[in-house]
């Protein structure tokens, strides 16, 4: 029987992506190399064991894993969201004129400076950060501070604070900063007092964050500026191209080189052990774990970072053209069914459960965002599905990483017995590969929708009422033509038909004949087939005992427009339209009672095609 709405549903399928993210943290929690940062007092009470990973989408779905709500402080990974602010404040000239773009090749502390201008070579350095610092609009030390936390907070989405322990032990500790400022205010790059630029600076590297505040701040700059869960606006679009570049080519420091290499994603780092990463369009990552290496990267961090881009295939030059537009439609099968008629007691059925199985159509490049997408949309919808239909003969290119997804789907729906099936044209030799050579669980293939769907419908058949049924030889009495017909009116047409018998493959009907005969299929199926412009068959209907054809053409007197074959043993009833129109003035009363049942039977092919149209311009 089909579930009740106080039916306790399974439990929901696991997302593939959460799962492989907890496979990767586990996998790189064992790496203990690096050390916590010690030369501020305060970070160096960090536990070394702290490790989380987020990965935030430019929709506002953020995966995570271990310690991913455990607070640290933002330190040099502020640097980018004070350069926009600046950026915003007055303008990208004037900041030009303060700061280079260009990659130093030092340390985060080196005092790396233009030696004709003294001008920072870049922002993501200290000595950049500090002047950027200084750019920020305000009356006020205090107005300066409260605008830059407010703004770091419409990147995260929620309301962050400085934590005042870190600060002061920066500002007593920070003697090389200092230096840094001073020598800013020797070459007029700063043109107060620097310990105004200092405080604000070392206040903002400051502000208490989480893995999971940063992978939405990251998300906030794929996303041109608006932060993907609020809908809120954190910097102008203009200023986002901006940052990304220097994060590009400076914010890993002197591993900035190997970073783009090896991993491909505008980043920046922190000594308290966050690392920042953006994927324009898609996404945003970030990785917590204190211990550092050499360049002052968290050591996990880096690891992480590089599985995710090879894994996933997330490198910014591997080119998507489409990886936001990937699901195209979703539908139900009760709204779009097979081109298998079917009983009304299986309809009927159907017509129940149908929202049970979903199909989504998909297009474009499949690359991890488009994937993900809709892996997500099959996850969150799972406890409510038996069967998902992924429909891949759109898909222009089918990456790795999509392929990897898509499988893993497979094998984690069929653990909670449940079914995804494919559709795919056959041209997606990579998915093709992976379905016979890498997974010891060969998915369902279908080479068109329509047969996949109708398996669907036999699966959810099969499910609530033990298979479908063949139906049985229809008596003239109960086949829909005859409805509403008395004895005596039956008895007369019984005399008026032709009774004829088919073989399995025989032709009924041929397109072009003319439209002459009115066909009451009694026992058996037919298949209904036109021809594309390219000479390909495709179906239009199966029809089984009970049902009638022909009639539509019948009804305007044209030829035949589609071939009808037997499939296995088939018997009809035929009613010439010469005898329909004699039997017009005899008996006028049955032409009356036919046309009105043909009439019935055109308005369910006509209320069958609009329910298609609703679900098919209808994305869910």
């Amino acid at each position: 029987m089909p579930p009740s709405a106080t039916t306790t549903l399974k439990a929901t399928v696991s997302s593939p992506i959460e799962d492989y993210l907890e496979a990767l943290h586990a996998d790189c929690a064992g790496n203990d190399a690096g050390e916590v940062a010690s030369y501020i007092p305060e970070l160096a009470r960090a536990d070394r064991e702290w490790f989380g990973i987020c990965v935030a989408t430019v929709d506002g779905r953020v995966y995570e894993v271990g310690d991913t709500r455990q607070g640290f402080t933002i330190q040099s990974i502020s640097k980018p969201f004070t350069y926009a602010l600046a950026l915003e404040d007055v303008g990208r000239h004037e900041v030009g004129e303060k700061v280079g773009v260009e990659p130093s090749g030092d340390a985060f502390n080196s005092i790396s400076l233009a030696p004709d201008t003294g001008r920072p070579l870049n922002p993501m350095i200290n000595a950049g950060a500090i002047t950027t610092s200084s750019l920020i609009a305000g009356t006020s030390p205090a107005e300066r501070l409260e605008r830059v936390v407010r703004t770091y907070s419409r990147y995260a989405g929620r309301e962050l604070s400085v934590d005042q322990r870190v600060f002061e032990s920066e500002r007593v500790t920070g003697h090389r900063n200092r230096a840094i400022g001073h020598m800013l205010r020797t070459f007029d790059i700063l043109t107060e007092d620097p310990n105004a630029a200092l405080d604000l600076y070392f206040s903002q590297c400051a502000v208490t964050v989480d893995c999971r505040d940063l992978s939405l701040m990251a998300a906030t700059l794929a996303n041109a500026g608006v932060n993907p869960v609020t809908g809120e606006r954190a910097v102008p679009a203009e200023f986002v191209a901006p940052v990304l570049s220097v994060m590009t080519t400076c914010g890993m420091y002197n591993a900035a080189g190997d970073w783009v290499d090896g991993v491909g994603m505008p980043a920046k780092s922190g000594v308290s052990g966050g690392i920042l990463a953006v994927l324009p369009g898609q996404l945003g990552v970030c990785v917590f774990s204190p211990p550092l290496d050499p360049q002052g990267n968290s050591v996990r961090g880096v690891r992480v970072c590089r599985r995710l881009s090879r894994d996933l295939g997330l490198h910014f030059l591997d080119v998507v053209r489409s990886s936001r537009s990937a699901l195209r439609a979703a539908y139900d099968i009760a709204g779009v069914p097979s081109k298998r008629w079917r009983s009304a007691a299986e309809r009927t059925l159907l017509d129940e459960v149908g929202s049970r199985a979903m199909v989504y159509e998909l297009h474009g490049d499949m690359q991890f965002a488009g994937a993900e997408l809709v892996v997500r949309a099959i996850v969150e919808r799972s406890a409510e599905l038996e069967v998902a239909v992924v429909d891949l003969r759109r898909a222009a290119e089918i990456g790795r990483a999509a392929v990897r997804l898509l499988l893993d789907l497979r094998e984690n729906t069929v653990a909670e017995d449940k079914e995804l099936v494919f559709v795919e044209a056959g041209t997606h030799e990579g998915f093709a590969r992976a379905v016979g050579q890498e997974r010891g669980l060969p998915p369902l293939v279908f080479g068109d929708l329509d047969p996949a769907i109708e398996w669907t419908e036999e699966h959810l058949l099969s499910t609530y009422r033990g298979g479908s049924v063949a139906p049985p030889a229809v008596g003239l009495a109960d086949h829909q033509m005859c409805q509403g017909l008395d004895e005596a009116s039956l008895a007369h047409l019984e005399g008026l038909l032709e009774r004829r018998s088919f073989a399995d493959g025989e032709t009924l009907v041929r397109t072009g004949d003319a439209a002459s005969e009115i066909f009451l299929l009694t026992s058996g199926e037919v298949t209904v087939t036109v021809h594309r412009h390219d000479g390909a068959p495709h179906r239009m209907a199966t029809l089984s005992a009970g049902m009638v054809f022909g009639e539509l053409a019948t009804i305007g007197r044209s030829v035949r427009s589609a071939d009808v074959t037997a499939e296995g043993a088939v018997e009809v009833r035929i009613l010439s339209t010469a005898t329909l129109d004699d039997r017009g003035h005899a008996r006028p009363a049955l032409q009356a009672a036919l046309v009105r049942n043909m009439l019935r039977g055109a308005y369910e092919h006509v209320e069958r095609m609009t329910r298609e149209v609703a679900s098919l311009t209808r994305v869910t």
